[in-house]
């Protein structure tokens, strides 16, 4: 691990501003993921500004009738808040499908956001890695990439985004709170990740001086009827080869709403609202969940070691509606 500074600011302006002092500074609050990058050399801050004095630790109701977390909330506190569980279990569900015990009492919702790939070439300094090193190739295109995206890839990438929490924040519509020196501003969770294209270096539309501030959940928290199916290799603290998060809504047997969005498919939680419109107003059968199954996965393009994920997140999709509906499992 190289040397570096280090500053513990106490609010929000004084972080942002000790950030553009350097542009090799990074924010660190829980460390679950920047600490290990750090010591395997990925990466290599000059400057850690630690921001866990910064008085963004709570979970406040808002005005419209949703929910705000915030950023340094940690993943545990979240996934067992009352509101939470009452208002949006899809959240804590996910939450608590998602790494160890340990780790989500120390992670927190912010830096869930900023979680980096877990491709094995990333991580190995020997390979070649776009996303590490810009220009230098990618080892996964002809490598063993059992683990990776088949959705949304490119020429340059094909790293999967590994987070649990932001599958089920795009099935739920969230908004990230950002403040940056020149203010603040929301970014919807959709935009907040991006497809890897011809830049797979930069995981998300950040400017590098913004800081996370809190995540938005709106009023509708489809209590009702979700579910999050995570498909991993083993029983616990796996990522997800494939998962699905489902919220809907019935009158009846008929959809009236419904998201899916998936992950570990892609470099970005995977969401594509036209396909879901061919669900609204249709019955709650499997033959309907087969149709938006076909319509998401449309283009999907597998490689060598991962074509398997295809059919297997076709299958995911289709159960996850049925569990959702509260229907005897289909496959």
């Amino acid at each position: 691990m190289n040397s570096f500074t280090y500053a513990r600011p106490t609010d929000v302006a004084e972080a942002i501003d000790d950030q553009q002092q350097s542009t090799a500074a990074k924010f660190i609050a829980g460390g679950t993921n920047i600490l290990d990058l750090m010591k395997e050399n990925v990466e290599r801050p000059e400057r850690l500004i630690d921001i866990n004095h910064l008085p963004l630790a709570e979970i406040t109701d808002t005005e419209d009738g949703g929910l705000r977390l915030g950023a340094l909330v940690t993943n545990a506190s979240t996934a067992y808040d009352e509101r939470v569980i009452a208002r949006y279990p899809l959240l804590s569900q996910t939450i608590l499908a998602g790494a160890s015990p340990q780790l989500r009492n120390m992670a927190t919702n912010g830096g869930n956001l900023f979680q980096r790939t877990r491709c094995y070439y990333f991580y190995d300094l020997a390979t070649a890695c776009n996303k590490r090193e810009p220009g230098s190739g990618c080892g996964a295109l002809n490598g063993y990439n059992r683990i990776h995206a088949i959705l949304g890839t490119s020429h340059s990438c094909i790293a999967t985004n590994p987070s649990d929490m932001c599958v089920a924040l795009a099935a739920l519509d969230a908004t990230i709170r950002v403040k940056g020196p020149n203010g603040e501003r929301t970014v919807p969770i959709a935009d907040f990740h991006r497809l890897p294209g011809e830049d797979p270096q930069y995981d998300n539309t950040l400017g590098p001086d913004e800081l996370v501030t809190a995540i938005d959940l709106p009023a509708k928290g489809f209590s009702e009827n979700h579910t999050y199916l995570k498909l991993r290799d083993r029983a616990s603290y796996a990522f997800a080869l494939v998962s699905v998060a489902v919220a809907l809504e019935l009158d009846g047997d008929t959809v009236t709403d419904v998201r899916v969005a998936l992950g570990g498919v892609a470099h970005k939680p995977w969401r594509k609202p036209d396909a879901e419109a061919l669900l609204i107003g249709q019955k709650a059968t499997k033959e309907n969940y087969t149709k938006l199954a076909d319509a998401l996965l449309e283009g999907a393009r597998g490689f060598e070691h991962n074509s398997f994920k295809i059919k297997l997140a076709h299958r995911a999709i289709v159960r996850a509606l049925g569990i959702a509906a509260k229907q005897e499992p289909t496959e």
